[in-house]
């Protein structure tokens, strides 16, 4: 009798298929006031031979280009009102569900695309839109957010910034008081590129006015100079920016004339070389700071409560491990950074925060996140 086939066969791993890797498709949030130049912009993406396959998505659409006037709206709850394919291999739809789910659909319905970019109506508040894409990893989605991009209009962005019909209300608004604060700030706050359109409509010295404006109000973004939404290139200016899974500049951000805009400012803060007990002591100071709008230990203005806009951080610490921080309002999220390289004495540099939002320029962070890092608040 053959023992041998009574035995249960053995175990034989499996190699799995590399191809069989779900393929992330990255998404640009392209946002502006009417007449900023958005539509140019996309116009030419949608036309130029970049040999890249871009679906565009708009919001809403204007009646001032034909291949907006092509698109018609359809009935009965059909998330896509109508697809377009421009020759070039793109295609440009209308949507009038800009989640996530809603996305993935139009994907799956028109095949696989390199890149995607949402256009968003002239008044849209980009933070509430960032967090819809920024999703964990583990979510399986295959879409996620590669940047926001900002167009300005170089002639009038000065005046929509003072302009009080634009006046937004703003998570902690109390009763009105405070500085203005518009749609264009918020714009401007939440974006990682801005495009200073139509530059050729000012004088050198209001152009340099409009980029110190804008720079103090976000001095963590790139900011483009362009004439009738011409970018230089598309990598790095709409697609291929990796805001979301990557910290750039952070030791550049915040040093510009913060004092020109008496709404929202970039601030920037040194963090010391941190011990890894300690992360858990930060990740509570930044649930305080975007949860519950607090500094811990300091006073805040009643009259202009802190809104932090955007945040994002580099943390070193002493066993050489680096941690990332993002954060838009209230979602920020913590993830593993590249080792740090030593400095010339032999020690690793420390790390850096910057914060973007209203109110923040007359607080103290710094002295802070010190106190907190002592545990001197218990």
């Amino acid at each position: 009798m053959n023992f041998d086939e009574e035995l249960p066969p053995d175990l034989v791993e499996t190699e799995t298929d590399p191809e069989e890797k779900l393929v992330r498709v990255p998404i640009t949030i392209v946002t502006g006031y009417l007449g900023a130049g958005k539509t140019t912009l996309l116009n030419y993406i949608l036309t130029a031979r970049h040999g890249k396959r871009i679906a565009v998505i708009m919001n809403e659409f204007g009646d001032s280009l034909d291949i907006e006037k092509s698109l018609t709206v359809s009935k009965g709850g059909e998330q896509v009102e109508e697809w377009l394919d421009v020759g070039n291999g793109c295609i440009c739809c209308s949507v009038k569900d800009s989640g996530v789910n809603a996305i993935e659909s139009l994907m799956e319905k028109k095949g696989a695309f390199d890149y995607i970019l949402l256009e968003t109506t002239g008044l849209a508040d980009p933070g509430n839109l960032a967090p819809l894409f920024w999703v964990d990893d583990g979510l399986g989605s295959t879409i996620y957010l590669d940047g926001i991009v900002t167009l300005v209009d170089a002639k009038n962005i000065l005046r929509s910034l003072d302009d009080p019909s634009g006046k937004v209300k703003s998570h902690e608004d109390h009763d009105g008081h405070g500085p203005l604060m518009t749609t264009a700030h918020v714009q401007i706050s939440h974006a990682d590129v801005i495009v200073i359109n139509k530059s050729d409509l000012v004088e050198p010295a209001e152009l340099d006015n409009v980029k110190e404006r804008i720079q103090a109000i976000n001095g963590l973004a790139k900011i483009h100079i362009t004439k009738q939404s011409v970018v230089p290139q598309l990598e790095g200016v709409l697609l291929d920016l990796h805001a979301y899974d990557q910290v750039e500049a952070l030791d550049t951000a915040g040093k510009g004339h913060s004092h020109l805009d008496p709404t929202i400012s970039t601030v920037s803060i040194n963090v010391p070389l941190l011990a890894p007990e300690q992360l858990e002591l930060v990740d509570s100071w930044l649930r305080s700071l975007l949860w519950e709008s607090q500094v811990p230990g300091e006073a805040t203005n009643p009259t202009n409560p802190i809104e932090i806009h955007r945040l994002k951080s580099r943390l070193v610490f002493k066993n050489g491990d680096v941690k990332m921080v993002q954060g838009v309002r209230e979602v920020f999220e913590v993830f593993d950074g590249e080792q740090e390289s030593n400095q010339d004495d032999g020690f690793p540099r420390a790390g850096k925060l910057v914060l973007i939002g209203r109110g923040v320029q007359e607080i103290n962070f710094e002295r802070s996140l010190l106190n907190a890092l002592l545990d001197r608040y218990d």
